[in-house]
């Protein structure tokens, strides 16, 4: 702990955000960029608790040793702090860009004070440590006898591939999409995550040996089918890391049609599109001149406002069934749990700028899609609900939209994969594994 009355003597500062109306124009990331005295500042309000929730428990759940590389930190000992991040994360330059950062919702400082900065401080370790060079790549001395296969090329599948890699296994990735990087690469827009650090750390685990074949459906029907039986053949193990890609859907009159569309489908035809041709293909589903109604409140509808409105929306809407959560934490959300309270994020902050207030209208439910005689979309009717999701009579209203996206969570992985290896699945539409054996 380098400085014991670091917390009583700073207050809690983030990293700001680019101005919001100037980042509107580009897909750059939204973020301005490490301040090494600043970070130095905030890793001194670290406590080096007796018992450090943010790490174990409700805090991070790959239990990085938070406290110690706070110290470093602050103490100028940038490439130690690098070290011991790198002890329990395979990829901090991705946690530190897009992770919610459960560990500073069980910061012990949190309960009176606001938390640690540690998401700011993981990414800016990250970051220069690839800038110093520090980041190199370390392939195993000696290779074991046995084969891998991992499907999916995700966060899951690389940080898999990359443990076994080190092990000594020979590792071959499938990824179905064109380009290596599952969700990093066309589920997270660039704004939160640019393609180029996605592609550095790719590109530095096929340095050390892992094999990544792009273009491979395992288990598919189509042009890039992969045939399971061979896969199965060919290694003593196959790692499904498929990702949980069935979306929730809205089963309302009227689903079938123009202009409705899942998330996923808007985010990954926009990035690719970009990363292809800059969006001059046109390939994409554009929002422009549109009014745009986003129905879902997490992560993904944020990323679906923030592409949005850099498409040139006419207006945004964004529908949460949910009431709108307190300002601080309620009686029945206490710490260290997750604080289920009021946040602004990138996308509610951009739609404000632009628009003059916040998009989210909450305790609100889609009652059907509206359509004109020939299917194209004219908007949705909606329902007011109680906080038991009960409709609250006399409050339908219509609401005006060419373009409504979906970003309503995700059910599972599709089950071609399972299907196709004869596979269980758990109640959740899991595959079935053995209790903490994670195989079947």
């Amino acid at each position: 702990m380098g400085k014991p009355t670091g917390f009583k003597e700073f207050d809690r500062e983030t990293e700001p955000y680019r101005n919001a109306m100037e980042r509107l124009v580009d897909y750059k990331e939204i973020y301005t960029g490490h301040h090494d005295e600043h970070l130095a500042t905030q890793g001194a309000r670290c406590m080096d608790c007796g018992v450090p929730f943010c790490q174990s428990g409700e805090g991070c759940p790959v239990y990085n040793l938070i406290p110690e590389w706070n110290d470093l930190v602050y103490n100028n000992r940038w490439k130690e702090a690098l070290d011991r991040l790198h002890k329990t994360n395979n990829f901090p330059e991705f946690t530190g860009r897009v992770c919610p950062a459960p560990c500073e919702g069980a910061c012990v400082l949190g309960i009176h004070e606001p938390p640690v900065t540690i998401k700011n401080i993981e990414c800016a370790i990250a970051d220069r440590g690839f800038e110093e060079g520090w980041v190199v790549p370390n392939p195993p001395s000696v290779r074991s006898d046995k084969k891998v296969a991992v499907i999916g090329s995700g966060p899951a599948g690389l940080a898999a591939a990359a443990q076994l890699n080190h092990t000594g296994h020979t590792v071959t990735v499938y990824e179905r999409d064109d380009r290596i990087g599952g969700l990093l690469m066309y589920g997270i827009p660039n704004m939160k995550l640019e393609k180029d650090v996605v592609d550095r750390r790719v590109n530095l685990l096929r340095e050390e040996g892992i094999e990544f074949v792009a273009n491979a459906d395992v288990g598919g029907s189509g042009d890039n089918a992969v045939s399971m039986d061979q896969l199965l053949a060919d290694n003593h193990a196959v790692l499904l890391a498929t990702g949980a890609t069935t979306p929730r859907d809205l089963k309302i009159d009227h689903r079938e049609g123009k202009g409705v569309h899942f998330a996923m489908e808007f985010l990954l035809q926009n990035t690719k599109s970009l990363l292809d041709s800059e969006l001059e293909d046109g390939n994409y589903i554009s929002a422009k001149d549109k009014h745009v109604i986003v129905i879902g409140g997490g992560d993904t509808g944020t990323d679906c406002i923030g592409t949005s409105l850099r498409h040139g929306c006419k207006s945004l809407v964004n529908f949460e069934i949910m009431p709108r959560p307190p300002v601080d934490r309620s009686d029945n959300n206490p710490w260290p749990t997750w604080p289920l309270i009021f946040r602004v994020d990138y996308g509610h902050e951009e739609a404000t700028a632009k628009f003059g207030n916040d998009p989210r209208v909450y305790s609100i439910s889609g009652k059907e899609f509206v359509r004109d005689e020939d299917g194209n979309l004219l908007g949705i009717n909606t329902v007011e609900v109680d906080k038991n999701f009960q409709e609250i009579p006399g409050t339908t209203q219509f609401w005006e939209a060419d373009l409504i996206l979906l970003s309503m969570g995700f059910l599972g992985p599709e089950h071609y994969v399972s299907e196709g290896l004869g596979l269980e699945l758990d109640q959740r539409s899991n595959y079935k594994a053995e209790y903490e054996e994670f195989q079947t």
